[in-house]
């Protein structure tokens, strides 16, 4: 029989003919069906569900990053709205709230505010109606019955300390408060582990941007018991006015404490002259006292070994006269060589004869020892540390040692140290460099870690070639017309030295920046001061060349101060602006193009139209009539639109006791006019 008439044989073929082509039909069928799609074998069965299995665990991975960042964001606007809450309570309504409270903390609160009490295990109750009876025995074990019932009766018999319904502040005190508006303002339940990596802290900071809204921030005040009735009400209307919006213009009046009260090794040195000076200075009517809290000092000799016992002891003295303190983080050197000269920490010291770049470096290679550079506040150089690690352990060492007085309002405010004198600018103006004024002084960038950063926004900008610091920017005083960069149509105007200008004006910005967000975590709710320098030298001149040495980028045809302030105003700090109190000279004037009067109008108009809390410090010591009142007609300027004035002002006298017999008369004049109206 022929094959080929076989329908067996044909049915075959058929199917061999299936297998080698699947799209191609039976010759035997009558109708076409779709194929059925052959699942994968072997390894390409293998290949092809690891290749799922990924792509579900990678749209699994993305969801639950979404997820994550939702719920940070929810957590973030709960601790916010608690920051809030317990802001308002602490600065308003007088409630005895703990430093770490929590919700908890202000329900009970709130319950003992209406009449109610509280036990310590959250046993709640009408204050006239007898306690409840313990829980019954199903509830838990008979072992843990008894103990809490003992619990309960040492609540019980414990008398807790109810606030006064009555409040120093009425009712229609508080319209005129301002009250914080972003709910991003005082986040009190961050925190930074005690393990810091670079990574972790720069997270801390960007969260901090997110966290640190545009509000203004109010300083809590102390209990008044102590002083008089007219200081008390000048308090409560401090408390009304201290933003320096028009109203009464009653300004406290701090005093800077001299510097040599604590030794090298934080012991005070004269504790009955501290008592007479305080008490003097609380004849005057001065509010409180500024304290130098010097890094050199605290953590001198060890990494980590903080040493705060004669602060402990001059705190005590200054509470026992119900005075207020501020505080200021010095992370600089202070005064020339000698027995006022207090050096950076000794271990930082011994890194810098190792390492040099760790500090500020002019154009020929000096090092400058007064603070630390800016290019290491990421660089982890300092024994493991970075800059900023280095600054936050020294202030949450602070807030933790003093946790006491904070609870108890005796520190109203914290300046932070930004730079050389505590101020937010370059150490340009060095004279142990041989500066002197009216000298344009030099750019402070080249240091190896500087000039590394330089490097990269370079190559960003793409010119390689702009890695290097000015050609031609002269000598420390040298002036604007004798150099090449600085005088009329100079490079500082070309597109090198805008890119140099922004970049080095940029560095200034993020060290502070990053430093403030830290410093907002350590200290919270509490007022934090930055000090802006007065460079008003060569101001009249059109490349104002030692505000540009110094980091602001102030030209002729630009702002440079609206950016510094917009970050400020970011982390809620107060500006307090260095006023100098003598009158320059025709010749001065002439000689160094200097003009204080249009310096000062352009900071402080743009710090108040910013939205900032402006405060001031005297640059130079007072010793006449006429420059107690050129500091006061700057803090209280005359004819403002908006009736704008200082928050506060810190009074700084070289000598000790204010010079009791030669400048009494002025310097109580000069007080009663801050805490007064202008006449």
């Amino acid at each position: 029989m022929n094959s080929n008439s076989n329908p067996v044989n044909h049915r075959f073929a058929a199917a061999a003919t299936a297998d080698l082509d699947p799209q191609q039909p039976s010759p035997t069928a009558t109708t076409t069906h779709p194929q059925a799609q052959r699942r994968p074998r072997g390894f390409a069965a293998t290949f092809s569900n690891d290749s799922t299995t990924n792509n579900i665990q990678a749209k699994s991975r993305k969801e639950r990053e979404k997820e994550k960042e939702r719920t940070k964001l929810r957590e973030r606007h709960r601790r916010a709205i608690t920051s809030r809450m317990l802001a308002g309570l602490r600065q308003y309504g007088n409630f005895p709230l703990p430093a770490r409270a929590d919700m908890n903390d202000v329900i009970a609160a709130l319950a003992r505010e209406a009449g109610w009490a509280v036990e310590a295990d959250g046993t709640t109750y009408k204050q006239s109606s007898p306690a409840p009876p313990p829980p019954t025995p199903h509830s838990f074990s008979h072992l843990d019955s008894v103990q809490q019932n003992d619990h309960n009766n040492a609540a019980t018999l414990e008398a807790y300390p109810l606030r006064s319904v009555e409040s120093p502040l009425s009712s229609s005190s508080f319209k005129n408060c301002s009250m914080i508006s972003s709910v991003e303002c005082q986040p009190s339940g961050l925190r930074i582990d005690e393990s810091l990596s670079s990574a972790s802290l720069d997270s801390a900071v960007a969260e901090r941007d997110v966290n640190l809204g545009n509000c203004a921030f109010a300083s809590a005040i102390p209990s008044s018991e102590s002083l008089e009735s007219r200081k008390l009400v000048q308090e409560i209307v401090y408390k009304e006015h201290g933003n320096g919006l028009s109203g009464n213009s009653f300004i406290p009046v701090y005093v800077k404490l001299s510097t040599g009260l604590i030794n090298n090794y934080c012991q005070l040195m004269d504790p009955e002259g501290i008592k007479e000076e305080i008490h003097y200075l609380k004849s005057l009517c001065v509010d409180g006292v500024v304290v130098d809290c010097w890094w050199g000092i605290v953590e001198g000799w060890t990494p980590q070994k903080y040493e705060w016992a004669g602060y402990r002891e001059l705190f005590n003295i200054i509470q026992e006269f119900g005075m207020k303190l501020q505080v200021v983080m010095a992370f600089h050197e202070h005064g020339g060589y000698g027995s006022g000269f207090i050096s950076l920490p000794q271990w930082i010291l011994e890194i810098g004869k190792i390492n040099q770049d760790i500090f500020f470096t002019d154009r020929e290679g000096r090092r400058n020892t007064e603070c630390l550079s800016w290019g290491i506040d990421k660089k982890r150089v300092l024994r493991g540390r970075t800059g900023i690690e280095v600054y936050y352990d020294f202030m949450r060492s602070f807030r933790t040692e003093f946790d006491d007085l904070f609870i108890k309002g005796l520190i109203s405010a914290v300046e932070i140290g930004l730079g050389p004198s505590g101020e937010l600018k370059y150490p340009s103006f060095s004279e142990r460099m041989g500066w002197r004024y009216p000298g344009i002084g030099e750019f402070q960038c080249y240091d190896k870690y500087s000039l590394q950063d330089l490097g990269k926004a370079a190559k960003l900008r793409g010119h390689a070639v702009w890695a290097r610091g000015p050609e031609d920017a002269g000598y420390y005083n040298s002036k604007p017309q004798e150099t090449g960069f600085f005088g009329e149509n100079g490079d500082y105007d070309s597109y090198y030295g805008r890119f140099f200008l922004q970049w080095y004006s940029l560095v200034l910005l993020d060290h502070a920046d990053n430093v403030l967000s830290l410093a907002r975590l350590a200290f919270e709710e509490i007022q934090i001061v930055v000090k802006i320098p007065a460079v008003f030298w060569w101001y009249k001149t059109t490349s104002h060349a030692a505000e540009l040495t110094a980091g602001y980028y102030n030209c002729a045809n630009r702002d440079g101060y609206s950016r510094v302030f917009d970050m400020l105003k970011k982390h809620a700090v107060t500006m307090n602006f260095v006023v100098s109190g003598a009158l320059a000279s025709c010749n001065e004037i002439d000689e160094a193009s200097s003009d204080h009067e249009g310096l000062s109008w352009q900071i402080l108009n743009s710090a108040w139209d910013q939205g900032l809390s402006v405060a001031g410090q005297n640059a130079q010591p007072c010793y006449d009539k006429e420059g107690f009142t050129r500091l006061l007609e700057t803090a209280k300027p005359r004819n403002h639109p908006d009736g704008r004035h200082f928050s506060f002002f810190a009074f700084q006298q070289h000598s000790p006791l204010f010079q009791r017999t030669t400048c009494f008369t002025q310097i109580e004049s000069f007080i009663e006019g801050m805490h007064g109206e202008l006449s």
